[in-house]
């Protein structure tokens, strides 16, 4: 049995049946911390993984929802916005805008909205994975859902 804080999935599942996608969450006692832990868990592509990344954009949060098997290049998004250098925010600052752990972030369910991208080379899997909320924590979603419920822009991030 697990000791960790509900609150955060409790949001991702509330977000989840209110779009009308249902409780896909599933959990995980080992824990998912990695996108890497997270395939294995889940017996998937490391692509199919959803990251959750929090960078900080002129103090701003931004969300870039990232494949598993890709790296973000900062560059290349901050010249595609054109609107400062992204820097990672710290564990903090994730915590502050999310209300979610490093590690633990979901593409939904924080205190507030926050500008979203998405990596459009995760429209190649035909079910993804994201964290929700938790370290223990996944759920499964198509990318078309992803997109529809997040309201990210769609953008190549590497």
């Amino acid at each position: 049995m697990t000791t960790h804080d509900d609150g955060p999935v409790s949001r991702v599942r509330t977000v989840l049946l209110e779009s009308g996608i249902g409780d896909t969450v599933r959990s995980f006692p080992a824990g998912v911390p990695t996108a890497v832990a997270a395939a294995e868990a889940l017996d998937c592509d490391v692509a199919a993984i959803t990251n959750s990344l929090i960078f900080d954009l002129n103090g701003a949060p931004l969300l870039i929802l990232a494949s598993g098997a890709a790296r973000v290049d900062t560059a290349l998004v901050a010249d595609r916005l054109g609107e400062g250098r992204i820097r990672r925010a710290s564990p903090d600052f994730v915590l502050e805008h999310t209300g979610q752990k490093v590690g633990g972030v979901a593409p939904v369910g924080h205190p507030h909205r926050i500008r979203t991208l998405l990596d459009v080379s995760l429209r190649s899997h035909n079910l993804l994975w994201a964290g929700a909320g938790d370290h223990e924590s996944m759920f499964c979603i198509t990318y078309q859902d992803l997109h529809r419920i997040t309201g990210a822009e769609e953008t190549a991030v590497r």
